[in-house]
């Protein structure tokens, strides 16, 4: 059995209408909410959310178009997409990388052999924004993260008004990031995944 298979926080979640009844459920249809890791074939959603998320605040976006085709292909199980009865609406993607401080690399390079998480990207869908879908996709990412033998901790970097929303999900400010986009200077930011072992034990890891 794979890992993601095992973890009941990315089976998709079944949501029935004011109208249906335990004995009465939809035939054919699609789950109305379903947790699961990107392919390639998503490229194309995901670049449009993030497009329109980032670039309207910063100018750019954290991952252009060969890049998020670039981790989808090398690492898509470092990836979460919450879809919507078939419709992308948020989505996370992850590397690894080696080095206990992000450079300039760890922006297009994975690292097999690393234990630390490379968030790149966490965005959702502006219809669905405003719902707590960012922090519940964060936190149900993190409970995958915890159940990868080799992962010890998931780093991400943000801007200064993003911090509080990053603590709440359990990250904790290292300093300034040495990364740079233009003018523009990012905070790095770090939260721990390994070590539990207990919740392996209890999860279906």
């Amino acid at each position: 059995m794979s890992v993601i298979s095992a973890l009941p926080f990315l089976k998709p979640v079944h949501l029935m209408s004011p109208r249906s009844s335990p004995g009465r459920q939809r035939r054919h249809t699609l789950p109305a909410s379903e947790f699961r890791c990107l392919s390639p074939e998503d490229a194309i959603s995901v670049f449009e959310i993030e497009r329109e998320a980032f670039i309207s605040v910063s100018g750019d976006c954290p991952l252009h178009m060969d890049e998020i085709r670039h981790f989808l292909n090398l690492c898509p199980e470092l990836s979460l997409g919450w879809f919507e009865e078939g419709r992308l609406v948020a989505f996370i993607i992850g590397s690894l990388w080696d080095q206990d401080k992000l450079s300039q690399d760890a922006m297009t390079l994975h690292k097999p052999h690393g234990t630390t998480v490379h968030i790149h990207v966490l965005a959702v869908h502006r219809t669905f924004r405003q719902q707590g879908k960012g922090s519940i996709l964060m936190w149900r990412y993190l409970q995958y993260l915890r159940c990868l033998p080799y992962a010890r901790r998931a780093v991400l970097m943000c801007e200064d008004f993003l911090v509080p929303f990053y603590q709440k999900c359990g990250f904790r400010v290292l300093g300034p990031c040495e990364v740079t986009v233009g003018a523009l200077a990012f905070v790095e930011m770090q939260c721990a995944v390994g070590g539990h072992a207990f919740m392996r034990r209890n999860s279906g890891c």
